[in-house]
């Protein structure tokens, strides 16, 4: 049967068929789970890819502050046991340069270095011909100290990772070098503020 379009003058003839719907002319085409590319996301997605970056970020910074407070510190505070940990990692250190490791201001620093030592966790060294020069490091004792503390984090996570799926364990296992690549890259960026012209 012909049927006359009224509006355009077309002349349709043969069977009837189903008219398929168009698909929006903004709307990107289907694809596969997993198929779009990360580059593809990024540019298509700046604002969720700065929400990964802020998500990841809080993330680790949680895990790791919920893991620092141990019962091998004793009455040791969470930062006197970091400024341990940088005396141990990288003594003997000047305290200037301590103070820029464990993120504190030198006043603080000099509060706390006097209680670490009256512990004897740490000892100072005074450079000969020069008494101003003091550098750090860690004493036997104070090492063993990290090692049960670093002992009794280890034990925590290590019981959180038993309870997951083999699937979750392996994800983490395969980000683990990332997240380590990551941490020396952060080290070789400027300081905050370094390079920028003022006045």
């Amino acid at each position: 049967m012909a049927v006359k379009d009224a509006t355009r003058s077309v002349v349709i003839t043969g069977p009837r068929t189903a008219m398929k719907p168009v698909p929006h002319m903004n709307r990107a085409p289907s694809r596969a789970a997993g198929a779009v590319s990360a580059k593809e996301w990024r540019a298509a997605s700046p604002v969720e890819a700065d929400l990964s970056a802020a998500r990841l970020r809080i993330a680790v910074a949680r895990l790791s502050r919920r893991l620092r407070p141990t019962a091998a510190a004793g009455s040791l505070t969470t930062t006197e046991v970091d400024v341990l940990v940088a005396i141990d990692r990288h003594g003997p250190i000047r305290l200037s340069d301590l103070a820029g490791l464990a993120g504190l201001n030198p006043t603080m620093l000099s509060r706390l270095i006097p209680r670490l030592e009256a512990a004897g966790l740490m000892r100072r060294l005074v450079a000969e011909g020069d008494r101003r020069v003091c550098r750090v490091e860690i004493s036997a004792k104070g090492r063993r100290l990290l090692e049960r503390v670093r002992s009794e984090r280890n034990d925590a996570l290590s019981r959180l990772l038993r309870g997951l799926v083999d699937a979750d364990r392996q994800a983490l296992g395969a980000a683990v070098p990332i997240l380590e690549a990551l941490a020396e890259r952060l080290l070789e960026l400027p300081p905050p503020g370094a390079g920028v012209a003022t006045g």
